[in-house]
């Protein structure tokens, strides 16, 4: 009785659009007019529209907040939008073309459906998916195990696969995460997805490059991320599927956000969504892909901030390294649609607010990277072993990269415990940059690109250990590095609690510390290392304003030290300076 209610009001609120839309706006042309009855037509039936305008770029920042861009074309936007988002649009009275939902373009003859084939051209059912993926695990038990990590809005499975040598042991290796079709209408790498499973599978013990991804990688793979998107007309086709899940948002856009925050989009929290953020939680993905469909391209963070991220040359040397791949074996004329060279940065594509890369990449401590894998969302059946040879090697080489890098693990030195520690690179990370060990055996997986490093570590309850002058020599060279921390107190942790703002304090290049105070006082000054190991002191008798102290004569090394300053009257203050 609720849904029949509820598909009575949304069908009301439709209607009461389509009267105000004829009455108001459609008689500016007769043109436009049809496109507001497709409009209602499809609002009606499917719960969102798909449609094309012509803007400004310096306009997409604001409309990126309004509706679902899905590409940029020149000046032309092609976008989705749900009711309520579409209501919103019309208000800013862009003429606009309503086109035909790509999922209805091909006729169902194109697009095979039932039991999937040794050729991987058909697209499966829904049944004939999880019937599929429940095999791998059954005949494969020691390499695959199934996972449910939720259910969507109508009661479908999110399912996920893990692969690896002991599939029944969480082991210190970093843990790879390839995800697919969160639009339900991109359905090219859904099927991608289960063939690479089965590769993977049946060619452990035939292929040695597969068997070394398998024994030295934890690779979780969820082929379908919104089952109710692409099973829109029910479980028997993939035809007529929607972007958006079965309450119309758009799960690409219902992610937390570094810039806009908690429901960018103005939605809550969908089911599909809460399933993937708890799932993401319990695991310490080292590096991921989200595969989507409607262009060709590698897309990498960030998407809603125009600065770049930390190891924006490390994005950019995988993204080339897929995007050179594919062309050989894609020809040239492949991943060019939005860009010759096949990559591109987020936010100079087209910005988005409340996407998974960005939360995966800033919140996850991850890196991923959107891919997008073909111009037509949904192909034909037939053309999908030619999508699997253009990709093969590259999502194999793309997994492959989370074995170079720098790599540890953090014990306690006493105990030999594995600890849960952040990996900080200092004058390098920003942004949530940095990343933490696994919380089971204290392992670390730093990708990085080739350079020299200082890298401190640090646990609650442990003195920080710092790494300096590491050097990583080349793009596909793999460091190891491990840590062991001694229990103890930071300095600088001890004052956190009970930080009064004390003087001015800053460090010149000649080793001098200048002090500004407001009033006579007599000041101890204390310098830690990161270690916490005490390396100098002073004492001064300060006057009303500037004071140098001078460390010119004291051999520390260059870096970054803890300076602790006490007065007469225990005004702390804790501050990290480098000489």
């Amino acid at each position: 009785m609720k849904n029949l209610r509820n598909k009575f009001l949304k069908i009301y609120w439709n209607y009461s659009l389509y009267i105000y839309l004829s009455c108001v706006i459609i008689p500016s042309g007769f043109t436009q007019s049809l496109d507001y009855e497709k409009a209602y037509y499809y609002l009606d039936i499917r719960g969102e529209v798909y449609f094309s305008f012509i803007a400004d770029v310096s306009e997409i920042e604001d409309l990126t907040r309004v509706i679902s861009i899905d590409n940029i074309k020149s000046d032309t936007v092609f976008a989705y939008a749900n009711s309520q988002q579409f209501d919103v649009f019309l208000r800013l009275k862009y003429p606009f073309t309503i086109l035909t939902p790509p999922s209805l373009l091909l006729d169902k003859s194109e697009l095979v459906t039932g039991d999937i084939s040794k050729d991987w051209d058909v697209y499966p059912t829904y049944e004939v998916y999880v019937n599929t993926i429940n095999a791998f695990a059954d005949n494969y038990p020691d390499l695959c195990q199934l996972y449910e990590i939720g259910t969507t809005v109508n009661s479908r499975k999110l399912l996920c696969v893990k692969i690896s040598d002991n599939v029944n042991v969480k082991e210190s290796e970093p843990e790879f995460f390839y995800t697919s079709t969160m639009h339900g209408d991109e359905v090219t790498v859904y099927i991608l997805m289960l063939h690479l499973i089965d590769y993977l599978l049946t060619n452990y013990t035939i292929m040695p490059e597969v068997q070394r991804l398998v024994d030295s990688i934890e690779i979780w793979i969820n082929p379908n991320a919104n089952p109710d998107g692409t099973y829109f007309s029910g479980n028997h086709t993939v035809s007529g599927a929607t972007r958006n899940n079965a309450n119309s948002v758009d799960l690409n856009r219902n992610f937390p956000d570094p810039q806009e925050g908690d429901h960018p989009d103005g939605e809550d929290w969908q089911p599909e969504t809460e399933a993937m953020k708890q799932f993401m939680t319990e695991h310490n993905f080292v590096f991921s892909a989200n595969y989507h469909g409607g262009a060709e391209v590698m897309n990498y963070p960030w998407d809603t901030w125009s600065r770049s991220h930390p190891d924006e040359d490390w994005f950019e040397y995988v993204s080339y390294q897929y995007a050179d791949t594919v062309k050989k074996y894609g020809g040239s004329s492949y991943f060019s649609n939005v860009d010759p060279s096949g990559v591109t940065n987020g936010y100079d594509w087209y910005t988005i607010s409340g996407g998974r890369q960005d939360y995966t990449t800033y919140f996850c401590n991850g890196r991923e990277i959107t891919i997008e894998v073909s111009t037509t969302k949904m192909p034909p059946a037939a053309s999908l072993p030619s999508y699997w040879d253009y990709n093969q090697i590259a999502m194999l080489d793309y997994m492959g990269q989370c074995l170079k890098g720098i790599h540890g693990i953090v014990t306690d030195s006493l105990t030999g415990e594995p600890l849960k520690a952040k990996i900080f690179i200092l004058e390098h990370d920003t942004d949530s940059s940095h990343v933490y060990t696994d919380t089971v055996n204290g392992d670390y997986h730093r990708l990085i690109a080739p350079g020299t490093y200082d890298i401190i570590c640090s646990a609650p309850g442990y003195i920080n250990k710092i790494a300096e002058n590491i050097v990583l020599e080349s793009w596909t060279a793999s460091l190891s590095l491990n840590f062991e921390l001694i229990a103890g107190t930071n300095p600088i942790e001890a004052l956190e609690e009970n930080k009064i703002v004390g003087p001015n304090i800053w460090f010149g290049t000649d080793r001098q510390l200048y002090i500004e105070v407001q009033e006579p006082q007599r000041l101890s000054i204390y310098l830690y290392n990161l270690q916490g190991i005490h390396v100098a002191s002073r004492v001064v008798h300060a006057n009303t304003g500037m004071n140098s102290v001078s460390f010119e004569n004291e051999q520390m090394n260059k870096g970054i030290y803890y300076c602790k300053i006490f007065s007469d009257t225990k005004v702390e203050e804790a501050l990290s300076i480098q000489f």
